[in-house]
């Protein structure tokens, strides 16, 4: 039987922040109308954003700073959209990404897909990723053990 790290069967959890996958008929001009709603609302601001694109439809992955506003933004815009937690991890040049990825192949974790995030942080020394993966605490655990800093939706504000 696995034990759960001392952390997580103490009740800590690993910090996370909430992404909101919106999806759009592909057509010109729909993603700068998304956009130009959340530019026009003065209580959220986007601080990610990766497009997925098929021949009919597409999916922009958001991770906006409030996560109340973006839900009430989206369903007052009439558009259809989920809500996952993922991870938001920074790499430096003394833990790449690369070592990151390795971490996680060690431990028999999928990366389902990844992006970078837009705007630096002053308290952010290098880059930052949001990733979405098999199981995050157990991920998050393993990149905390491994002095990768993680950011929770409370860094964004």
């Amino acid at each position: 039987m696995n034990e759960m790290p001392a952390e997580t069967a103490l009740g800590y959890r690993v910090p996370s922040i909430r992404q909101f996958s919106v999806f759009l008929e592909n057509r010109v001009g729909r993603l700068m109308e998304v956009l130009r709603a959340f530019d026009d609302a003065a209580d959220v601001q986007l601080h990610a954003i990766a497009v997925m694109e098929a021949s009919d439809y597409a999916v922009v992955r958001t991770i906006p700073d409030n996560a109340d506003a973006a839900r009430l933004l989206l369903r007052n815009s009439g558009l259809a959209f989920s809500e996952t937690d993922i991870l938001v991890v920074e790499t430096t040049e003394d833990q790449p990404l690369s070592q990151l990825c390795q971490y996680l192949l060690s431990a028999e974790i999928n990366i389902l897909f990844l992006y970078p995030i837009m705007n630096d942080s002053p308290m952010s020394e290098g880059s930052r990723v949001a990733m979405c993966v098999d199981e995050n605490e157990f991920a998050g655990q393993i990149l905390l053990r491994k002095g990768f800093r993680l950011f929770g939706a409370e860094d964004l504000r």
